[in-house]
């Protein structure tokens, strides 16, 4: 590949309403942000992707947008968005913004204009079907539990939603909408914004099927089935895609990461030398505990063998062609150290062993804010202490289902996306330092022993041992391998060994980890490497428990 700004780069994950308050209202803002970018610079990373931070009224947490030219009232204003861009950039750090435009809120100007007005000129953003006999055009489902029909008034129209009722999508088909859209990113990428995490970008072409009026077999109680396969990823979409490549994304040299499931035979069309976007996030191990799962509340069975085959597969898939983003967190999903480790088994080893799996992997590793200090789910016991919407939606399908709430609080207490919007633990001091006031979601009752003044004073800290892997991947003497090189998976006869390497003109980095809580053989050569990095302090005859060493040789 050639060599793109965005290739050498780490990103930061901030969840601004989740970060630093400073006006003591309990939601974090841009100038809490600021606040902490000398934090941000001493982690060593060199990217920050925002959360979404227009304008909202917050029934998705930001991801319904209301204005997309101006900052959300609660997180700041137009000019603390300039100033934060302006002071990263001090710091060499460049921004990234959540960019969502498959839907918006239903208190945008233009859906309001809709509602207001049968013969608006908006009505053609959206996607909008009037039935003879006024009930919705069919029974499929969203990705929130509902029907994706939502009736328009007394009315036989209804508007389509992939989403949240409260989040009407758009119709791409429009040409006039889809120049909105490349408009909307021009003026963020004139405003110094150097690219875009792009939300829910496989479901903006829609199959006719899910389109029309049909009945088709339920598969739950709800009499609703699911409309997966006809929302994402639809034929014809690379048409949008490509238009906004070329017309939003190229003029700047963005640096661009799609939230889409993209099949293999695909990836060289989205993330190829002219792909539609820099990288794509790849679902298979991050929601290996789902995948396939339609009932609310029921996990998939995994074990180590399928972790090390989809980390290993997505890798080999993807450098035949383009570039990867590996990621363990985000604002989407609970916290890593809780979903692939053993209970009883989350301490330091165990903790930077899973920063090392992949953080050495081939493409732009992503840090989600805490994961750098180890922070874990938390430990709700009641549904009313839930934020997420996606939560709220599960638990009323489920009771609806008959499941006991038990277990419907023991899966959003494993699974929940509210585990990573608790607040940042920054100290030990009251609400962990984040806030003055009262917090909008509640602080980890962990916060005392895990918190980043605590951190940054312990050489032996996950957050140290995190700084190391950074500067190792950015400024040691091995950065042609790591950033650069070839990845080879490197199979053993047991599930516990994670071995691979990194391979450049020049020199290698071998990855070796014991995924394991007892000591095990080594089983590789290591006789002509250096240590480059090592959770433990020497190496032994065997592999301690949950050892993680990276090894270099040129």
């Amino acid at each position: 590949m050639k060599k793109k700004w965005w290739l050498d780069t780490v990103v930061y994950q901030i969840y601004p309403k989740s970060f630093m308050d400073t006006n003591g209202d309990g939601i974090g803002d841009l100038k809490g942000i600021i606040r902490q970018l000398d934090y941000i610079e001493r982690l060593g990373v060199n990217v920050i992707w925002l959360n979404p931070v227009n304008r909202s009224p917050m029934r998705d947490n930001g991801y319904d947008i209301s204005d997309y030219y101006d900052i959300d009232s609660s997180l700041g204003t137009r000019e603390d968005m300039e100033e934060l861009i302006c002071e990263a950039g001090k710091r060499h750090i460049k921004i990234l913004m959540d960019l969502v435009v498959n839907h918006v809120s239903c208190e945008h100007k233009w859906f309001q204009d809709v509602l207001q007005n049968p013969e608006s000129p908006y009505r053609d953003y959206f996607i909008i079907r009037e039935t003879a006999d006024g009930n919705a055009p069919n029974n499929f489902r969203n990705y929130f539990g509902d029907s994706v029909w939502t009736r328009i008034g007394n009315s036989n129209r209804f508007y389509f939603h992939t989403f949240a009722k409260e989040q009407p999508d758009l119709n791409w088909e429009n040409p006039l909408l889809r120049q909105e859209i490349c408009d909307i990113i021009l003026y963020w990428q004139s405003k110094g914004i150097a690219g875009f995490r792009i939300d829910a970008i496989g479901n903006i072409k829609k199959s006719e099927k899910i389109l029309s009026e049909c009945k088709v077999p339920a598969d739950g109680e709800d009499g609703l089935a699911n409309g997966d396969d006809y929302l994402l990823n639809q034929p014809g979409i690379g048409e949008f895609l490509g238009e906004l490549r070329d017309k939003a994304f190229k003029p700047y040299d963005s640096m661009t990461v799609a939230e889409v499931s993209v099949p293999q035979k695909d990836l060289e069309a989205y993330i190829g030398e002219n792909g539609f976007f820099s990288m794509v996030f790849d679902f298979s191990y991050a929601d290996i505990d789902t995948n396939g799962i339609i009932k609310p509340c029921e996990f998939a069975p995994w074990d180590l063998k399928d972790l090390k085959h989809c980390i290993y597969q997505s890798q080999e898939d993807t450098q035949k062609v383009g570039w990867a983003a590996p990621y363990l967190e985000n604002h989407d999903q609970p916290r890593s150290v809780n979903k692939y480790l053993p209970d009883g088994e989350i301490q330091y080893y165990s903790i930077t062993m899973l920063g090392v799996l992949y953080f050495f992997l081939r493409g732009t590793p992503y840090i989600y804010q805490g994961q750098e200090i180890g922070m874990s789910n938390y430990p709700f016991h009641d549904i009313r202490q839930f934020n997420d919407i996606g939560a709220l939606a599960t638990y009323k399908r489920a009771m609806d289902a008959g499941d006991s709430e038990e277990k419907i609080m023991d899966y959003l207490r494993r699974r929940s996306r509210d585990n990573a919007r608790t607040p940042m633990q920054w100290s030990d001091e009251p609400y962990a330092g984040f806030t003055e006031g009262s917090p909008w979601m509640p602080v980890n009752p962990n916060f005392k022993e895990i918190n980043v003044k605590r951190e940054e004073a312990d050489e032996k800290s996950v957050l140290a041992f995190y700084k190391k892997m950074i500067r190792l991947r950015r400024k040691s003497e091995y950065k042609e391998a790591i950033v650069y090189g070839f990845f080879e998976g490197i199979e053993t006869n047991e599930a516990e060994d994670f071995i691979y390497k990194r391979i450049a003109e020049n020199q290698e980095v071998l990855v070796t980890i014991n995924y394991a809580s007892r000591r095990r053989p080594w089983c590789v050569e290591r006789a002509d490497y250096d240590i480059l990095l090592n959770n433990y302090d020497s190496i032994e005859s065997e592999m301690q428990p949950y050892q993680a060493v990276v090894f270099g040789k040129k």
